[in-house]
């Protein structure tokens, strides 16, 4: 082999060798956000009647959400090619996460928190995409959605690169607005049933029924000092988020994802308890209902 030749083979080795490293990073970066900050298995994996997760059916889909507005079963998100996405290309998965448009056109949404999902930066779709790639295709058909509402698709995402972590309100911010979608179910519903974004960011008062007489209702996030978390410390705000727990020891209820924000990374957390305490108080007392104050005491 001539000396031009062996030149050739060595750097053909390195750039696979350096692809292949960066599309590890980009796996391992989707495996956190899917398991982490964005707990995709909260809603896209089927429960059993006590609530747990069913065992084998990880992102298989079929939890089955009733609102006014709905009555939607989640996908199966696994690479299954005949009940999941293993046939859909790349860019249908991304469409479907930050359009809420799927590989046939249609509009998948409500609830998936798909205008949360509209402002993800590109490489974290792209992260989530190669994930879910990799993960156990598992056969299960998911019954039909119905909406009960006009549907229409969000825009065409900007893409917007994500803040640096060494601005921890930023970043924060982006975790919780982007991917952790903590404002879609803790945001106070206006007379429409939709969250009232601009005047009750963060309030709560959203009611979820998880199942026949399993009605839960979301508490106030603001840094309102008597109604929300305001006297909360920060240590206190990550306990919540990490196991469920409020300072007075009451647990949280589901749908409230603290199984899957205990993955997160320190800084994470951090990042998002800091923005979290930046929200304006907003005075809104949250009854739990009677079956949060039963089971979740």
């Amino acid at each position: 082999m001539t000396r031009s030749l062996v030149a050739l083979a060595i750097l053909g080795g390195v750039f696979f060798a350096s692809t292949a490293s960066a599309q590890d990073d980009l796996v391992k970066r989707g495996a956190y956000l899917v398991n982490g900050p964005a707990a995709c298995a909260n809603c896209h994996t089927p429960r059993n009647p006590d609530f747990s997760l069913m065992a084998g059916k990880d992102l298989a889909g079929g939890f089955h959400l009733v609102d006014p507005a709905f009555d939607v079963y989640s996908a199966n998100i696994t690479p299954d090619p005949n009940t999941g996405i293993g046939k859909w290309t790349d860019a249908q998965i991304a469409r479907a996460i930050r359009q809420g448009i799927d590989d046939k056109g249609n509009v998948i949404f409500p609830p998936m928190p798909v205008p949360t999902y509209n402002s993800m930066s590109d490489d974290d779709v792209k992260a989530i995409v190669a994930y879910l790639r990799t993960i156990p295709a598992v056969q299960n058909e998911v019954p039909e959605s119905k909406w009960n509402i006009p549907l229409k698709p969000m825009p065409e995402p900007k893409g917007t690169a994500a803040p640096s972590p060494d601005d921890k309100v930023a970043y924060g911010r982006y975790l919780v607005t982007s991917i952790a979608h903590c404002f879609e179910c803790h945001t106070t519903p206006d007379e429409h049933g939709v969250p009232d974004f601009a005047n009750h960011l963060g309030a709560g008062g959203l009611k979820i029924s998880l199942g026949p007489g399993m009605d839960v209702v979301t508490p106030n996030i603001t840094s309102d000092k008597e109604t929300g978390i305001g006297k909360w410390s920060a240590a206190d705000i990550k306990k919540a988020l990490t196991e469920g727990l409020t300072p007075s020891g009451q647990h949280l209820s589901p749908p409230m994802p603290f199984p899957w924000f205990k993955n997160m990374t320190d800084q994470d957390l951090d990042a998002v308890v800091a923005f979290i305490q930046t929200l304006p108080p907003i005075s809104n007392k949250v009854e739990r209902t009677e079956f949060q104050k039963t089971a979740f005491k």
